[in-house]
Order: structure tokens, then sequence, then C-alpha cells
């Protein structure tokens, strides 16, 4: 052993000690141990100390440039190139703000004649439900199109922004959907109030397109009022119409009534008949009393008695004609109770159609007062206004979106990526 050399590390006495009372424990352990384990208790040396290599320095790999270059193609360079078209190409918008609601006139009537009509015609919120649909629908756009020409005013910037301008060779299809884009409608369907934000490239044009919107949302409201009306008052004006058919009919056949038989009223005939065979029985007693006297005062050759008799049968022929007459017309061919029969079914007839048209009459006047009082028109608590600076597009929100959507896009694809290529 004398080639080795043997190098010895100075130890403190804290370690000196250490070191014995970890040699004392080594040779406890060794001599507890099985006499077939003495190479794992000669390696056990708790003298030894093992130490790890510190890490190197970071350095920049090839995976780490793909990133950043990917980083740059798919979020910095399409967000600078938003930007660029936002701040240089992007044509300012300008906003017409205009709200309204549907209402409904209730005022009580003076006069109600029916006392209690039961209501017609939709509610509030339904008809503010229809005009919602009605504005966003391509019978508007159509009809504001031939009003202001819309294609013109939104294709004007397309040739220096045709992301935000319209292009106008699209059709009526391509108008609306574009229309969804310009025109912003906000509605509560509790309250009934409905808010439009009308965008266009002039103050002007903004607010005519948002007139326009009103003028004809106000004109379908009132052609549906004038719907309800029609439908409120359709059934008592029909009740109207036949009252007054059944009227003209009634006092038709009494005026052919009175033609045919030659007289007013024969009631009023009968009336007069029966005055006169009243002042004739009359005459007749007198008449016969008369001859009595005369005949006890007087001879039986006195020519005043032959006077008397003829004066008495006279009068006697004369009621019996007057007699004739309740039972045969002057014309002969109907009887006086036939005649009387006939006139009177004629005046109920009459009678009962003069009730039911003034009954009809009233009923119809009055859901006519009722329509009117529950029309409806379109009330404007904001009038359409005319913006002074451009608040569209909101370049700087739509900077944070694109950027944001980039973002995430550029993140998940990279995952993805990595998460399948450590699998392989």
């Amino acid at each position: 052993m004398m080639g080795n050399t043997l190098t010895q590390t100075p130890q403190s006495p804290k370690s000196a000690a250490d070191g014995k009372t970890g040699q004392s424990a080594a040779t406890s352990a060794d001599a507890t141990a099985p006499a077939n384990q003495p190479a794992q208790a000669a390696t056990a040396n708790p003298a030894t100390e093992v130490k790890t290599p510190m890490a190197g320095p970071a350095r920049i790999r090839k995976r780490h440039q793909r990133i950043m270059v990917s980083f740059i193609i798919v979020v910095l360079a399409p967000l600078a190139i938003s930007a660029w078209y936002l701040y240089a190409m992007a044509k300012d918008q300008y906003a017409s703000y205009v709200a309204f609601s549907v209402r409904s006139e209730d005022v009580s009537s003076a006069v109600d004649l029916l006392g209690g009509l039961t209501a017609f015609g939709s509610a509030g919120s339904e008809d503010a439900d229809i005009l919602y649909e009605f504005i966003q629908s391509r019978e508007l756009v159509g009809i504001i199109d031939k009003e202001l020409d819309l294609r013109t005013m939104y294709s004007e910037p397309y040739a220096t922004d045709p992301v935000f301008a319209y292009n106008n060779d699209g059709t009526i299809e391509d108008l609306t959907k574009y229309w969804g884009r310009m025109v912003k409608i906000f509605y509560d369907s509790g309250t009934g109030l409905i808010e439009l934000r009308v965008h266009a490239f002039k103050p002007e044009d903004a607010q005519n397109v948002a007139n326009s919107i009103f003028q004809n949302s106000s004109a379908k409201i009132n052609d549906l009022s004038a719907i309800a009306r029609a439908d409120a008052t359709r059934y008592t004006r029909e009740e109207l119409d036949r009252a007054v058919e059944r009227l003209k009919e009634a006092r038709q056949a009494v005026t052919e009534y009175r033609s045919r038989n030659q007289m007013v009223d024969p009631q009023a005939e009968i009336g007069a008949q029966t005055g006169m065979m009243t002042a004739l029985q009359t005459k007749l007693s007198d008449a016969l009393i008369a001859y009595d006297l005369l005949n006890e005062s007087a001879g039986s050759t006195d020519p005043r008695l032959a006077q008397a008799e003829l004066r008495i049968e006279v009068i006697q022929q004369r009621i019996r004609e007057e007699r004739l007459k309740y039972g045969i017309s002057s014309t002969g061919d109907i009887d006086y109770p036939t005649l009387v029969g006939e006139y009177e079914r004629l005046a109920v007839d009459r009678e009962f159609a003069e009730q039911t048209y003034l009954a009809a009459l009233a009923a119809h006047d009055a859901s006519l007062i009722e329509a009117q009082r529950k029309s409806k028109y379109l009330a404007a608590y904001i009038n359409p206004t005319l913006a002074e600076r451009a608040e569209y597009p909101d370049r700087k929100l739509l900077l944070a979106l694109i950027g944001l959507f980039l973002t995430f896009s550029w993140a998940i694809a990279a995952l993805i990526y990595y998460a399948i290529k450590d699998r392989r």
C-alpha cells in the first residue's frame, strides 16, 4: 500500500463527533445484519457526499422561435391590419335615436248607449310586438328604399370601405340583412317601449331614415287600429242593414195595402162609421118618439103621420146600409174584419221593424263611439335626433375584441398542436 496517497479532509469537532456517532451506528448495524449482506453494509458510508449538477442557462430553442413567429403571424399581423383599416379606411358612421310606444285613447264617452261594450282589438304590448317584427321586415326595407334610395345611401363609400358599406349589386334580401346591421332595435316587452338607433354615413341620412321608420310604423298602427274598428263595428253594421231592410219591407207592405184598398186607415174609417151609426140611431129614436106623439094627437088620416113613417123608413134603410158596410167593403171584394185584421198585422210588423231599427242604430252608434275611444296611435317620447359627431364604428372596442379573439384562437391552436406532438 506504499504507492497510494490518502487525502483526508479536515473536520470540525462537531463533524468528527458526528462521524464517530455514524461509525458506531454503522458498526451496530453491521453487527445485527445477517452474514450474507456484507456488501450492502460496506457501501452504506454516511461520510460520502453526493452533489447534484447545477442547471445551465436558458436558451431559445426552435420551438420557442416557432411559437413567437406563429404569434406574430396569427395575432399581431391581423391586429395591425385591422387597426390600419379601422383608422385609415373605415368611414365614420353617425347615429340617430328615436323612441316611441303604442298608446290608446281611453276617454269616457258622455253617452254610452250600450252600457258596456266588450273590449276589442289587440293590447298595446301585442301591437308593440307587431311593430318590433315590422321594423325588421323586408316590407319596411322596401318601402323606405323607394322613399330614400337606401341602396345609394349605404353604398356610397363602398369603394374605400367595403367592410362597413353596402354592395349596391345586392338583392332585397341582402339589403334587409344589411338593414339589421345599420338599424339597432331595443324593445322592452314588459313596458312596450321601442328604441331605435339608426346608423348612416351622414347625420342627415340617419335622421331621415329614423323619421321614415317612425312615420311608416305610425301608418301601420293606424291600419291595425282601423282593422280593429272595422271588426268591432262589422256585426252592428250588419244588424243595422238587416233592420233597415226589414223596415223598408214593412212600410212597403202598408203602402201597397192602402193603394189596393183605397183607404189610409181602416180603423179610422170604422170609427167614422161607428159615429155615423150612433147618429142614425139617435135620429131614429127621435123619429119614433115624434111619430108616437103625432099618432096620439092626430087622426089616422093626418098627412103628417105618413111623413113621419117615411122618415122612419128612410133612417132605418140608412142604418141597414151602414151595417152592411161592416160586412162588405165598398168594392165588394173583402169584408171589413178581414181588412182590419190584415192592417193590424201589417201595423204590428211595421212597429216591430221600427223598434228593431232604432235598437240596431243605437248599437251601431255606440260601437262607433267605443271604437273611436279605443283607437291606437304611436307616441314618440324621443324624436329622431341629428348627430353632431360620429360615434361608430367603435374602433377601440373592435380592436380589443379582435385582439382577444385572435389571442384565444392562437393559444388554443398552440395548445392543441403541442399536446398532439407530445403524445407522439
